[in-house]
This record gives structure tokens, sequence and C-alpha cells, in this order.
């Protein structure tokens, strides 16, 4: 078990979720984190960021935001690139497939703190499993994608009000 809080003062816990684009996968991960950090009384910072510099400056894709407008969520924010600040100013980067992970470790620079995790080890139904990028396929897609992050979203809530997260 890893501990989320650890090293962690009475400042939030800061988490950052990581895609490639940051207009899929992760801006739906960063609102759902919110959600259910919030529910749980997690004091947190939620952002998200991708690996790539393709969609810098973009609003989260279409389809990813009528998904989450379905279920009563509001997509803000633009597109971002994963930058070396990041690795000291998050504590968790839950990156959504294991090339995202890898990406991130590659990226990292000497002494970086955050902890790379992936998105789905938190999932019940699917831990350790990468949450697929739905850009390419239909809507079908981007509501299996929303099922994933939901309940990794919740598992990493608890686990984060817990003090730990399993893997």
């Amino acid at each position: 078990m890893n501990d989320v809080s650890s090293g962690l003062s009475a400042r939030p816990l800061r988490v950052m979720a990581l895609c490639l684009g940051n207009i899929c996968r992760s801006p739906v991960a960063e609102a759902l984190l919110r959600r259910e950090l919030a529910a749980a009384g997690v004091e947190a910072t939620v952002v998200s960021a991708g690996t790539g510099d393709w969609h810098v400056g973009r609003p989260a894709d279409p389809r990813s935001q009528t998904v989450a407008a379905a279920h009563g969520l509001e997509l803000g924010g633009r597109a971002r690139q994963l930058g070396p600040a990041d690795f000291s100013g998050q504590d968790v980067i839950l990156a959504m497939d294991a090339n995202n992970a890898e990406d991130a470790r590659r990226l990292a620079p000497p002494g970086a703190q955050a902890r790379i995790l992936l998105m789905r080890d938190f999932d019940p139904q699917g831990r350790g499993e990468d949450v697929p990028d739905p850009y390419y396929g239909g809507a079908r897609g981007f509501e299996d994608m929303y099922e994933m992050l939901e309940r990794s979203a919740r598992a990493f809530a608890q686990a984060a009000r817990a003090g730990t997260a399993g893997t």
C-alpha cells in the first residue's frame, strides 16, 4: 500500500490527471476527482494535463463534454502540457494508461516528488488496467471511459480519505 498523504502537512492533497492530449480522458478525470474528493471530505486541488502538446489551449473534446454533462459535470479549463514544475507541484499524478505513466516517468526531473500511478490502480473492476483512449471511437467509448473514471475516482477518494492508496 502507498500512503498518498505521506509528507503532507496541513495543505490540500495535490492531484493531477494525465493523458495524452488533455482533451478526452484527463479533463473528465479531473472533474470526477474534484467531485469525489470533495464528497469524501478530502481537501484537494485537482488539475489535468497531457504528455503531448497537440491540443494546448483547446477546450475538452465535445464528446467528453457531452458525456460529462449527461452525468451532471461541467468541464472547464483548457488543455495544457505536463511540465517539469508539475513533478514538484503535485503529490500524485494519475496517468490514464501505461504509456502516459512511462512518458511521465521519462520526463520527470531528478528529485521529482510526485508519485506516478495509473488511474485504474484504484478501479475495483480493472485494477491496474488502462483507461482506453476514446478519441478515435464513438459515443460508447466515451461512456465506457466515464464509467471507468468514475469508479476509479471514487475509490481514489476513499483511499485518500483513509491516507492510503492500494496498488
